[in-house]
């Protein structure tokens, strides 16, 4: 049994991962810290466990193999050394860190370490990223020209949003850094790991993290790819759009369908079958505790995932494009 220290509710995932963590069969929550003492409090009695007011204590304790972190973005370098130096395994809310100089002395305290760090990209592992995946590697769309995927939803304007999403010091960032996430790191797998990264950010409700953003990311071969996030759209689907030489692939416009047209194929748009999702990141976490393993795709998506967003962060800031090797 893998005995979890639950590490801050501040993300409103926290009790997504609170209830993997109580149906895994293998997996057990022991205690609980909270920057918020009062709402780690309250968590606690309801999940019937104990609160430990003191990171540090709850890090020492000999009966915690392993930590789930949702602490706020600008503690995830402080809280995940610490769990790292004290030697527990670790599974973490995205990103792993806002910048990539913090995400590398995180990842070489988890190496030097040996214990194992799994990030939570849940998208990657869904069946629609498995099959557009497939497409692409057995040469349908040809050379690829563009990814765009779109995540959207009206958080900001309906107002349901918890209210520090919508800190800049938290949080690093608005609806790129939190939502944006997922349609950046689908576009990196898809595409790889581009040149240089361009961004705009919209402040359509007047808050001091964007709402509205696009990202575009350029490519040595040419290729394009375009990241979309907000917090001010009703009824956006999530949307993904890839193109090449040979052929388009569209999934959820606004069907979670994957339809594909190509020179290679008859001339009609073709439906094709999405395949089963994988195990969550959080299953393959514990997967990777019990089997002496790594993590390493998820992990090094992860790192590229911050490298990406910093840059889009920089640009946004800027009004410049920024090539990813300004970062190292």
């Amino acid at each position: 049994m893998i005995r979890i220290g639950m590490l801050s509710y501040w993300h409103v995932h926290a009790e997504d991962y609170t209830r993997q963590v109580l149906n895994h069969p293998n997996t057990q929550i022991v205690a609980i810290w909270d920057e918020d003492a009062t709402r780690g409090a309250a968590m606690a009695n309801k999940y019937e466990t104990s609160f430990i007011a003191s990171l540090d204590e709850l890090l020492a304790q000999s009966n915690i193999d392993a930590v789930v972190v949702d602490v706020p973005t600008n503690l995830h370098h402080e809280v995940m050394i610490k769990a790292a130096k004290a030697g527990k395994h670790i599974f973490t809310e995205k990103v792993i860190a806002p910048t990539f100089t913090e995400v590398r002395d995180i990842i070489n305290e988890v190496e030097q370490a040996g214990v194992k760090l799994t990030v939570s990209l849940p998208r990657l592992y869904d069946g629609y990223t498995k099959t557009i995946e497939a497409v692409i590697q057995d040469g349908t769309l040809g050379q690829l020209t563009q990814a765009r995927v779109r995540l959207s939803h009206n958080g900001a304007t309906a107002n349901w949003l918890p209210p520090h999403f919508y800190s800049l010091e938290q949080c690093a960032g608005g609806a790129l850094i939190d939502l944006g996430c997922h349609p950046m790191y689908l576009v990196r797998r898809f595409l790889g790991l581009p040149e240089s990264v361009s961004a705009q950010f919209g402040y359509v409700t007047g808050r001091e993290v964007e709402d509205n953003a696009v990202a575009l990311l350029k490519y040595a071969n040419g290729a394009l790819g375009i990241v979309e996030a907000g917090f001010v759209n009703s009824h956006s689907p999530f949307a993904i759009e890839i193109h090449g030489t040979e052929g388009t692939l569209l999934y959820g416009f606004p069907e979670d369908k994957i339809l594909v047209r190509s020179n290679k194929l008859e001339s009609s748009w073709q439906e094709v079958k999405i395949k089963e999702n994988e195990i969550t990141a959080f299953e393959q976490w514990v997967e990777h505790i019990e089997r002496d393993t790594k993590a390493t795709d998820n992990v090094e998506i992860a790192i590229d995932l911050t490298k990406l967003m910093e840059a889009s962060n920089l640009s946004a800031s800027t009004g410049t494009t920024v090539a990813l090797n300004q970062l190292l």
